[in-house]
């Protein structure tokens, strides 16, 4: 019931009205607390909203989101409602403004019903940093989401909104995407504006959406994306898609060898691919092996960037301007200490650190700039690909989701992203699709990734993917 946009306009068309639809919804959440994905639920604002929106379907002056339930991720500012990116170190802090593009869900009438747990400051790839807790997968409750996004991947999943808004900085909404069984689309950098979002590594981070259909990951898309005068960075045109259709055109995907023969690649997870390939090649599509020869390079050259741009963005967070401040501190100096100490939990505090060092004097070319270098390498292999191919085709994951606890080790830990860097480094959009089982039950996605700007193909390609897939 209302598991897409789809479902929630037929049924106010069948006579349901955005307040009854919002209902569900929170009690649905009451019955999922368990699953730690909810921080706090907008019971009375969103009920407010669904009377408006209510008010609007009987004038017939209703946006093309009314009734549409959406959760948050707890790093997206909406002004009057608390945002804490799963920290202590924002307890008690409400934004005083809406991000731009929550703000044109809210303009088609969208009815945003909480906001969701995740990795604190979005670092992580289980859902096991925030300070709030746990989020549990709906799949199996002894296994993790997936990270950072994993609040927003089990929400959608869980049946408890009808789509969701998370970030993606390396793969905070695919990875949880696959291992949840959900649509996540991290769009193109900059086609959806960063105003409103709290900053993990600026050149990086961006946000996308968590659905239960391509169709429904277009329609959010196009309804975000756009200029922003409040983001610099933003892309100055509008992408405009159209829904997604079946098409008999022929398309050629490009799988990078490295991949596909990865080290710790779940043998399951790879045969399914090795099939997917073999049946795109039999319905007359085109496919490429290539070699993508810095595989290797993608986790440590992500994380000397990001942790580098982690230590300069979250110097705001001191303990003087807002948020958590330790009573015990005297002095400015100590204030800061004490209260950073305590507010950050122990990963952002590693990362803060390795960031720290990587930009200090004597570090900093043999690190940062050397970084910045082989990025630019990793961009111009990429567009060289995808200029001779439709898309990319890679796994989402290694294997599904693991069991919580069982990756102790945080440098195993920063390599469960090894397949969703690499859309970060270069700006490319991807998604994942749902589209694998796993003999043990659990699901995990297909990823796709298309030149800059070109989500429409991707989105397309996605639509022709999932129908070869699902044929038998």
């Amino acid at each position: 019931m209302y598991t897409t946009i789809a479902d929630t306009r037929s049924a106010i068309q069948s006579g349901k009205s955005a307040c009854e639809i919002t209902l569900h919804f929170i009690e649905k959440i009451k019955s999922h607390q368990h699953l730690n994905c909810f921080l706090e639920v907008f019971g009375d604002t969103a009920l407010e909203q669904a009377k408006k929106v209510d008010a609007k379907i009987k004038d017939g002056t209703q946006g093309g989101l009314a009734g549409v339930v959406i959760g948050i991720k707890d790093n997206i500012c909406y002004k009057n409602h608390k945002v804490s990116a799963s920290s202590k170190i924002l307890e008690g802090f409400e934004s005083l403004f809406t991000a731009t593009v929550l703000q044109r869900l809210i303009d088609e009438d969208a009815i945003i019903i909480g906001r969701l747990n995740c990795d604190e400051f979005a670092m992580g790839s289980s859902n096991e940093n925030s300070a709030f807790g746990n989020v549990l997968n709906a799949a199996d409750n002894s296994r993790v989401p997936g990270g950072s996004s994993g609040g927003s991947a089990v929400a959608v999943q869980a049946g408890l909104c009808v789509a969701s808004l998370g970030s993606d900085t390396g793969g905070s909404i695919r990875q949880p995407a696959s291992f949840t069984g959900t649509y996540g689309l991290k769009p193109t950098y900059g086609a959806l504006s960063r105003y409103g979002l709290i900053a993990y590594a600026s050149s990086f981070d961006q946000i996308g959406t968590f659905t239960n259909s391509i169709e429904d990951t277009q329609e959010l898309f196009n309804i975000m994306n756009g200029p922003d005068e409040f983001d610099s960075t933003a892309i100055q045109t509008k992408i405009e898609t159209k829904e997604p259709a079946l098409s008999n055109q022929p398309r050629t995907f490009t799988v990078f060898n490295e991949y596909l023969n990865a080290d710790g690649m779940d043998e399951e997870c790879k045969l399914f691919l090795v099939d997917t390939l073999e049946k795109l090649k039999s319905a007359g599509h085109t496919i490429k092996y290539e070699s993508f020869p810095y595989l290797k390079e993608l986790v440590p050259l992500y994380y000397v960037l990001t942790t580098a741009e982690a230590s300069s963005n979250l110097a705001r967070f001191d303990g003087v301007h807002y948020g958590y401040r330790n009573q015990e501190a005297i002095g400015v100096e100590e204030t800061y200490v004490k209260s950073r100490s305590i507010g950050f939990g122990k990963e952002v505090k590693r990362r803060i650190m390795a960031g720290t060092f990587v930009l200090s004097h004597g570090y900093y070319d043999a690190y940062y700039t050397k970084a910045q270098k082989v990025r630019r390498l990793v961009r111009e292999k990429t567009n060289e690909i995808l200029a001779s191919s439709d898309v990319i085709l890679m796994p989402t994951t290694p294997g599904v989701a693991f069991t919580f606890n069982s990756v102790s080790d945080p440098v195993q830990m920063y390599l469960q992203d090894i397949f969703t860097v690499h859309a970060n480094i270069s700006g490319n959009p991807a998604i994942s699709l749902p589209l694998g089982r796993h003999s043990s039950g659990l699901p995990f996605g297909i990823q796709l990734m298309a030149n800059h700007k070109e989500e429409e193909a991707l989105l397309q390609t996605s639509k022709l993917v999932e129908s070869i897939v699902n044929a038998d």
